[in-house]
């Protein structure tokens, strides 16, 4: 099943980029998925389970290596990636 998700992270430290640069470049490296980013959140589009897992790794990677941070997500059980087809 595909599915897509936008999550937005807020790591609470003065110095967020690298944090916030980070954890979008590890998902970016995962073959099969797909990313759509803009100033507010970044979409991640792919199975259900590549998701799934890739996020409960890169979540947890991210609070070891920068410390305390927000995610917020919103979850779709639909690829809605606006590069691969119209959805009506």
């Amino acid at each position: 099943m595909q599915i897509s998700v936008e999550i937005s992270k807020y790591p609470l430290a003065d110095d967020y980029i690298p944090a916030i640069k980070a954890f979008i470049d590890r998902l970016n490296a995962i073959d099969g998925l797909t990313l759509v980013t803009n100033t507010m959140s970044t979409q991640v589009f792919g199975e259900h389970e590549l998701v799934m897992d890739t996020l409960k790794a890169e979540m947890l990677r991210s609070w070891q290596e920068f410390g305390k941070s927000i995610f917020v997500c919103k979850f779709i059980g639909a690829n809605l990636d606006p590069a691969t087809k119209p959805h009506g």
